[in-house]
């Protein structure tokens, strides 16, 4: 097929959308798995709680890095390569894990497993954006919501086998699971997007670039700050809710209840922000997230008492679930099509980075305080600095809607 008209937004392309999701949502395991574990490991090892964290702290090193390098392997090899070895990577970290005497030497195979773990979030993100144009917004919300997705599927699943036969059968089970899943499903996306509807793509983004003023390294690098600074913003509440409801004397079971309602927001709110980003571009869509995300967090300083937290934790999720996935659009619509899996994947990186520095730095902020309404305002400060970037870049550019090679609007 030569009309790139035939190649977006076609049955195919909803096809290849619905088993990238269903991708996504195997292989995505690795980062819930070891949350549904930690107690078990706890307990087995005699550790303490921070000791017993440090398979999770590998996994997100992992799987922030596995963001980038799978990415570049994405473009340079394709999806269905990427895929097959990090499923191989997966199931690897899974059986490992299983033969490890120590915590040290158990947090070095979840290192692995979160890298196999990556290929379900940004290098999937940057495949199915290269199928989409009209409703490219939609596609890759429904493909980030994977993540989440997994995250309420799983643990769910996985309770009932935890608690029967141990972490290791799950592990050995799982590892299973992701071969016999990842690998078949994988063979379906073999098919690449043709060179001449990627030449169209690669003019469109080129416009845009240029209409910002600004290189393709620029912008990314600028992109990858503001992924940081939204992402600390956006740690406080997903790292700490649970801690900060027992601070107040309400117990964990109601900060992991307001957690999971944080999760559920998400997913809605990403669907949400793809069907807006569909009529309004990706620019404009992530400055409405963070400035929710930022009104959101500020409804957490006058309010405290038990009711109001959760709907609060609501609102929140409701707010920031589309924050991640737009960055990937602002990546598809000003960068080169060649080279969205490795550009994807360095924002993905990024933001993990800011999740990460920002969940130690409250937890820091609040060692020094004693409380966490500084934590909050630490968070709304970043946020700020997000909504100036953003911002910034929305004054500076109108990227151009792409064409298709007859001149008509895609």
């Amino acid at each position: 097929m030569s009309d790139s008209a035939d190649i977006h937004d076609s049955r195919y392309s909803w096809l290849r959308l619905g088993v990238t999701m269903a991708i996504a949502m195997v292989a995505n395991v690795g980062m819930w798995a070891i949350i549904v574990i930690m107690p078990a490991v706890e307990a087995e090892f005699g550790a303490g709680r921070a000791e017993a964290s440090l398979p999770y702290t590998l996994t997100m090193v992992g799987f922030g890095v596995g963001n980038l390098l799978i990415g570049r392997l994405l473009d340079r090899f394709g999806v269905t390569l990427a895929l097959i070895g990090a499923a191989a990577l997966i199931a690897a970290g899974f059986s490992l894990s299983t033969l490890m005497p120590t915590i040290p030497t158990l947090a070095a195979t979840h290192l692995l497993l979160g890298l196999g773990t990556a290929v379900g979030f940004g290098p999937l993100i940057a495949d199915i954006s290269h199928w989409f144009i009209r409703r490219r917004g939609i596609a890759v919300a429904l493909v980030a919501s994977g993540n989440y997705l997994s995250g309420a599927l799983w643990p769910t699943l996985l309770a009932g086998m935890l608690a029967g036969s141990g972490w290791r059968m799950v592990y050995l089970t799982l590892a299973v699971v992701a071969l016999a899943v990842v690998i078949p499903l994988s063979l379906l996306l073999r098919r690449r997007v043709p060179l001449e509807a990627q030449a169209h793509a690669e003019a469109a983004s080129a416009l845009a670039a240029r209409s910002a003023g600004l290189s393709p390294r620029a912008l990314q690098l600028l992109l990858g700050l503001a992924g940081i600074a939204c992402c600390v913003a956006m740690s406080m509440p997903q790292v700490h809710i649970v801690a900060y409801c027992v601070g107040l004397g309400y117990g964990p079971a109601v900060g992991a209840e307001m957690l999971s309602l944080m999760l559920l927001g998400g997913v809605a709110s990403r669907i949400v922000s793809g069907l807006v980003a569909d009529r309004l571009g990706g620019v404009k869509t992530l400055l409405a997230g963070s400035i929710l995300q930022c009104v959101a967090l500020m409804l957490y300083l006058p309010y405290d008492a038990m009711m109001p937290l959760y709907v609060v934790s609501m609102v929140f999720g409701l707010s920031q679930g589309g924050i991640v996935p737009s960055y990937a659009l602002v990546v598809r619509e000003y960068m080169p099509a060649r080279e969205a899996g490795a550009r994807v994947g360095f924002v993905m990186m990024m933001t993990i980075l800011g999740m990460a520095l920002g969940g130690w730095m409250s937890g820091w902020i609040y060692d020094l305080s004693g409380s966490y309404q500084l934590a909050f305002l630490n968070g709304i400060g970043w946020n700020m600095v997000n909504i100036v970037i953003i911002g910034t870049l929305l004054l500076r550019s109108r990227p151009r809607a792409p064409r298709t090679p007859d001149g008509a609007l895609a």
